[in-house]
């Protein structure tokens, strides 16, 4: 999935806020650069499109919220990155295994909690 970096950035501000309308996100992303009303309008309508944002009508203002959270997006990336290069899961493994080289211990701890934590909530859903 290609994301521009103002799709980028509206992710980041969505992630943080539970919800807002296009005034309220062009408000509190304003800066020096050039970003209208418009340009924020039509970026969340692109986001909805792209079912990376919910979104309800109010009014006559729709008002959005993130369709998924942080990691379960970098997740879904992960896997269309993967993909693209490979059909063998065990590739998908062997890079995440590259990877924990470069991780410190704290970060592979985490990592270790992370996969218990998965391997319990599966063992309650069967």
């Amino acid at each position: 999935m290609q994301l521009g970096n103002l799709e980028k950035l509206v992710l980041q501000y969505f992630w943080d806020t539970d919800e807002a309308d296009a005034k309220r996100v062009h408000r509190e992303l304003a800066d020096d650069s050039v970003r209208t009303l418009n340009t924020i309008q039509s970026t969340l309508d692109r986001l909805y499109k792209k079912k990376l944002l919910f979104r309800d009508k109010s009014g006559h203002a729709f008002i959005y919220r993130a369709a998924m959270a942080r990691d379960a997006f970098l997740a879904q990336l992960v896997r269309e990155v993967a993909a693209d290069y490979t059909d063998n899961e065990d590739t998908l493994l062997a890079a995440f295994s590259s990877l924990s080289a470069e991780m410190t211990e704290t970060q592979l701890q985490a990592l270790e909690k992370l996969i218990d934590q998965r391997r319990a909530s599966d063992k309650l859903g069967r």
